[in-house]
């Protein structure tokens, strides 16, 4: 349960509460409630107490299914002071996926209320029926009560709980396969939150605005952590709403947010007002956000928003640092490279059209690795193999794709299964994303190959719209006309216009269903790009059955009827 990196006097996340066990300022709001920093340590502490009367777990593993309650914070507390061990418990998960979850992080305590115990119900999840608690239940303030009035430290110094400790599970977003649990120390939490703290300039007067779910790692190692660490304010929204950001924003005071992926879109579509630009946000920080996002979402609310790449693993951080372009993910603070997987070799610099369309993906793009060694990733929870996936000959690999620019600015070209090979051409969804992402009426985009029907592959995409937009193939057409640096095989062959696209919990874009259904399957409004010579010009026409019927018979006749899904 120990990771023996950390020197003596590293400070762990039991050493962070400590430091707020006498602190009258405000801690946690929510909704209508609040508690001072010296009553969620005490809240912690008896959570803490209660953990030690099961005498025969040692250290135990805690799992929490709950939205963005207090009662989540209490327990990542209390699992600090005890020594014990948080495992965030997907709720998007379902049936066998999510009891599965639990006993492969050998949870022996589960922590829910009545809408995580209703899809709990009737799983075999290893966990005894007296060792789930329901925190809506009318006993579990009793039972919690029992254990109240003792000293943190007193916990604390009964277990000792170290920086080198088993701290966290942290499930991976699983966009490129099944969910990992990913080791966190205490050691390691808290030296992100002190760094995040200092990196993103976290005060005392700070009012972090938490929407994102706790049991990921964006809002434990960019908001709860480093409010932490200087003793702000955490303000919880139990779960993700556009409608009511600005409103919670208002209504707290938030001063600085996190967020992924489509979050920005989402804010950005609700009705602006004239005095937007004078709410109470200085910051935010997040990932995968668009260009045209970013730069809407500052201008309109008047604060500044930071960028970085990063995984719950930790195996690879970069940065924008000013001189960023724009798009660019930044430079790394360690020897990260990007290399050609088949062969071990770093590959050659970016090289770009006189539109800025780049023109040798095939040998530029590759996979980011850490050549420093595995950074701050201390491995998946038992799970060897996919352990030494990601550390090999001394490097960690990340699975994702880049690019660098003549200068060394990296650029995100996909996950490890996005490549698509057109016309002979290899190339990624990244660059080409972020092209189609720049369409108005978008919320966000995904990019796929679906087989040609002789060889290779097509490019087709995925659009997610914007609350009470309309899709226009004409204007769209004349979208993908407009912009220079939309490579030539980048043009997609097949859309589906969707409402909403496949995600993760954390909001992060997963494509193995749109892969399933590709141009052959599914309800979404579905079109191609009107066959012809290309000086007819570029036109997008609805895939009808007889259309779908032919391209499946072509598909036949070369041979190639097995790559489509039935």
């Amino acid at each position: 349960m120990t990771f023996d990196g950390y020197p003596e006097g590293t400070p762990s996340v039991a050493d962070l509460l400590l430091a707020r066990a006498d602190d009258d300022h405000p801690a946690v709001v929510s909704h209508d409630a609040s508690w001072t920093w010296s009553e969620s340590v005490a809240a912690s502490a008896a959570r803490a107490r209660l953990l030690a009367s099961w005498d025969d777990l040692e250290p135990p593993h805690v799992g929490v299914l709950l939205g963005n309650e207090p009662e989540f914070l209490f327990w990542l507390g209390a699992a600090a002071l005890a020594g014990a061990v948080v495992v965030g418990i997907n709720p998007t998960r379902r049936g066998e996926a999510l009891a599965g979850d639990v006993r492969r992080t050998d949870c022996r305590i589960l922590v829910t209320d009545a809408e995580g115990a209703a899809l709990l119900e009737g799983l075999d999840t290893g966990v005894p029926a007296d060792r789930v608690l329901r925190v809506d239940d009318p006993g579990y303030a009793d039972r919690v009560a029992a254990h109240a009035g003792v000293a943190a430290a007193d916990v604390v110094a009964a277990v000792r709980p170290d920086a080198g400790d088993l701290y966290l599970l942290l499930f991976t977003s699983g966009t490129t396969g099944a969910p990992k649990a990913v080791r966190c120390t205490q050691g390691r939490l808290a030296s992100i939150a002190l760094r995040s703290a200092e990196a993103y300039g976290y005060d005392r007067d700070d009012v972090a605005y938490c929407a994102m779910p706790l049991f990921h790692g964006n809002a434990l190692m960019a908001l709860w952590g480093p409010t932490l660490s200087v003793g702000g304010t955490v303000a919880l929204a139990r779960r993700f709403s556009a409608s009511q950001f600005l409103p919670d924003v208002r209504r707290h005071g938030a001063t600085t947010f996190t967020y992924v992926g489509k979050a920005l879109a989402y804010v950005l579509a609700t009705d602006a007002s004239d005095d937007d630009a004078s709410c109470t946000l200085r910051r935010g920080f997040g990932t995968e956000a668009s260009v045209a996002d970013l730069a809407a979402f500052q201008e309109r609310f008047g604060c500044t928003l930071t960028e970085g790449y990063g995984s719950s693993e930790g195996g690879v951080a970069i940065m924008r640092v000013p001189g960023t372009p724009v798009g660019s993910l930044g430079l790394p603070s360690e020897d990260v490279v990007v290399v050609d997987p088949a062969t071990g070799l770093e590959c050659p610099p970016a090289e770009f059209g006189p539109s800025g369309e780049l023109v040798n993906g095939g040998s530029a793009v590759g996979e980011i690795v850490n050549r420093s060694g595995a950074g701050r990733f201390e491995g998946y929870y038992d799970d060897p193999d996919a352990t030494a996936e990601r550390i090999r000959d001394g490097w960690y690999w990340t699975g994702d794709l880049a690019y660098r620019d003549a200068d060394g600015w990296f650029w995100f070209a996909g996950r490890g299964g996005d490549w698509l090979r057109v016309d002979s051409e290899n190339l990624t969804a990244g660059p080409i994303e972020r092209v189609l992402v720049r369409y108005p009426d978008a919320a966000a985009v995904a990019v796929y190959p679906v087989p040609d029907p002789r060889t290779g592959d097509q490019v087709m995409a995925a659009l997610e719209l914007l609350p009470g937009r309309t899709f226009h193939p004409g204007a769209f057409a004349d979208f993908l006309g407009d912009q220079v640096d939309l490579g030539t095989k980048w043009v997609p062959a097949f859309l589906r216009v969707t409402r909403a696209l496949p995600q993760t919990a954390s909001g992060k874009v997963t494509k193995g269903s749109l892969r399933t259904d590709g141009w052959w399957r599914g309800d979404d409004p579905l079109y191609r790009r009107r066959p012809g010579p290309a000086d007819a010009g570029l036109a997008y026409e609805p895939l009808t059955a007889d259309d779908a019927t032919a391209l499946l018979d072509e598909l036949a006749a070369h041979g190639r009827a097995g790559l489509v899904a039935g």
